[in-house]
């Protein structure tokens, strides 16, 4: 596997989509099942290997690093009581005892290439990773499988894909592939942001999970807002791919739609079943085991 000590998580946003829940708790804390949504992110993060997180947010959310910083206080009841499932719950979710945490903040919405963009101060010359948490993917750690098939002497970015229909597919970026491919991988010639469906390329569709070299921060800087006025990170990857190359991973598990209500109820009712099928007594569910 590819070492990966970096994964960003661009967190910044309003989630305008669940209103009025998001009026106060963030979009990224709303529970699928028993988990929050950004749990399960970092899960993924810690099994790819990732030993600095850094997190793109917004002052408005103070909840998201609330989250991952350590209650003593909270903690010592819970010992004291002898809530045993609570207290590793709650040491699950302090990451920033774990691991190198970092927060920094995005004030105004200018797009997810700007997001990434703000957390250039922590590139460190090797591949970055980059999980949009409202993109849950359950079944095998997505991000792992990407580091264990990214070969950067064949194309140094790699994006997670999925085949959609023609009714969806302006609803995202689409690739246009070469016909090469390795494995689950396979090179990319193009890409193209939110198409009509007669014009997309392919029905391969980028979905929330980035491997890229650490020159998409040199491709960022100085990028010009794309579509919708926003710096688009497909805009970046498709410039970068024209030197550096780019493929995408198609990945084994199933992705949901967080970032609305009737994804975030379905991936609730899979990771349920996932959980009872895995006995549902630990708290704590496989790929959260392989990131201790």
């Amino acid at each position: 596997m590819h070492s990966l000590e970096t994964v960003i998580f661009p967190v910044a946003g309003l989630g305008t989509r669940m209103l009025p829940a998001t009026k106060s708790v963030p979009k990224e804390l709303l529970p699928v099942y028993d988990t929050p949504l950004l749990q399960l992110a970092i899960d993924e993060a810690l099994a790819a290997g990732a030993r600095r997180l850094v997190f793109v947010s917004h002052p408005s959310k103070p909840g998201i690093q609330d989250y991952v910083t350590a209650d003593p206080d909270l903690r010592a009841k819970l010992v004291a009581k002898q809530k045993t499932d609570l207290v590793r719950s709650l040491d699950r979710a302090a990451v920033a005892d774990k691991v190198e945490t970092h927060f920094v903040f995005q004030q105004t919405p200018l797009g997810l290439g700007h997001a990434v963009q703000c957390a250039a101060g922590f590139r460190n010359g090797g591949p970055v990773g980059v999980i949009l948490p409202d993109d849950v993917i359950l079944g095998a750690p997505c991000l792992s499988e990407m580091a264990a098939a990214y070969a950067p002497q064949t194309a140094r970015h790699m994006v997670a894909t999925m085949r959609v229909d023609d009714d969806t597919i302006s609803r995202y970026g689409v690739f246009e592939l070469t016909g090469q491919s390795n494995g689950a991988s396979m090179m990319v010639s193009g890409m193209v942001e939110k198409p009509a469906p007669e014009k997309a390329p392919s029905n391969y569709a980028a979905v929330g999970r980035y491997l890229l070299d650490d020159s998409i921060f040199d491709h960022l800087d100085g990028l010009a807002p794309g579509l919708g006025g926003e710096i688009q990170l497909t805009d970046a990857i498709a410039q970068a791919q024209k030197t550096e190359g780019l493929c995408a991973f198609a990945f084994s598990g199933t992705r949901y739609d967080c970032g609305n209500r009737e994804g975030l109820f379905q991936a609730a009712s899979a990771y349920r079943e996932l959980r009872l099928g895995d006995g549902g007594a630990s708290g704590v569910p496989a790929m959260a085991m392989a990131a201790e």
